[in-house]
């Protein structure tokens, strides 16, 4: 089978967002990457992420991932590729399932942005349900074991052995999570949303009582089933990818975000955020609860902090969203249109609703209202 890497192998027909190949083939050489410099490149945008952008690059029998941050509208400090970079280079160091970063560009003038360069990786990714639905219900809960235990093994990844140790500062890290989404919602509105504001403050008015005794690890930021890599089949991970917003923190936060991705049958609210559609639905896969119980169990962690922490994860999700309604409205979103960016207000409503809700009745009872 041919390989596949970060979500839906389609390639996005706009021009406008097109890899200048020939301005990046003498740098592919200039760093080592080929010794060929005359053979164009051959580059496809892969559609289905709305973050990154990111390509296949191809030369002969060689090929390579790229990625660079969006065009348009970006929030302050998102989107970094050099942090990505030494991110990688840490989980490389750590021998963690992740793709070998070969190279950093902070010259903007080749393709309008800083970029890397990193392995492909073969396996399968499961982002549709019309994937998942072609495997048997062993299979499902073997991946289900398997996510858990590679963000266990994430979490104890030591920081300092892998030169990650200054990557972020994990005291006060959830309030100031708190503090940098509300933020950065303000400079990603497109409209009045009051809900957003008062999630912040119930939020900050819960972590104030809480007794935050997690030891702090490295954190991915962005962890589900989507941004794995896996031998389609063991079920194995073979890499996590898009490591862009990883941190040193809290490792509730990976936990809380992974259940906001997780689908369930019957979810009400969840279902309205297009994002993983009814990808775990499907008899075998783990349910919420499943996946608290297999990570606790790995990783000897308390989760007496998951609601707030799942909060939190619908607010920097209907945030994100929020930004990439932005650039869609803004002409500058790959793959966006006017149905989308509806798409998007829904979905970041119904996330600071389940927000909300997981504040007064609990996280995993929010996300199955």
């Amino acid at each position: 089978m041919r390989p596949q890497i970060l979500r839906k192998l389609t390639r996005v027909t706009n021009s406008s967002f097109d890899l200048d190949v020939a301005a990046v083939l003498p740098w592919f050489k200039s760093e080592g990457l080929t010794a060929d410099g005359t053979t164009p490149f051959a580059a496809e945008l892969l559609a289905g992420g709305r973050s990154n952008v990111t390509y296949r690059v191809r030369q002969n029998e060689d090929e390579w991932v790229l990625r660079r941050r969006p065009f348009g509208h970006v929030m302050p400090s998102a989107h970094d590729m050099e942090r990505e970079f030494r991110v990688l280079t840490g989980m490389h160091r750590a021998l963690f399932p992740s793709p070998e970063p070969f190279a950093y560009c902070a010259d903007e003038s080749l393709i309008g942005a800083p970029f890397l360069v990193m392995e492909f990786v073969d396996g399968g990714i499961y982002a549709h349900a019309e994937q998942t639905k072609l495997l048997s219900s062993d299979q499902r809960t073997a991946l289900s074991k398997e996510l858990t235990e590679v963000l266990a093994a994430l979490h104890d990844v030591d920081a300092h052995a892998v030169g990650l140790a200054d990557l972020g500062r994990p005291e006060g890290f959830l309030q100031r999570q708190v503090a940098r989404w509300q933020k950065q919602w303000s400079l990603s509105r497109t409209r009045d949303f009051p809900a957003m504001d008062e999630l912040g403050i119930r939020i900050n008015k819960t972590l104030e009582s809480a007794v935050l005794d997690n030891e702090w690890g490295v954190i991915h930021g962005d962890y589900r089933l989507d941004n794995t890599i896996v031998d389609p089949n063991t079920m194995r991970i073979r890499a996590v990818v898009d490591w862009e917003m990883s941190t040193l923190g809290d490792p509730l936060a990976d936990l809380a975000l992974l259940l906001v991705y997780w689908t369930q049958p019957g979810d009400r609210l969840r279902s309205q955020v297009p994002l993983t559609d009814g990808v775990t639905d499907l008899a075998g896969f783990f349910t919420r609860s499943e996946l608290v119980e297999s990570y606790t169990r790995l990783s000897g962690r308390s989760v007496d902090n998951l609601d707030a922490c799942i909060a939190l994860s619908c607010m920097k999700l209907g945030v994100i969203l929020e930004s990439i309604r932005k650039r869609m409205m803004d002409g500058a979103q790959v793959g966006g249109s006017d149905e989308l960016a509806e798409q998007m207000r829904v979905a970041t409503d119904a996330l600071i609703e389940i927000g909300h809700l997981s504040i007064s009745d609990g996280g995993l009872a929010a996300l199955s209202s």
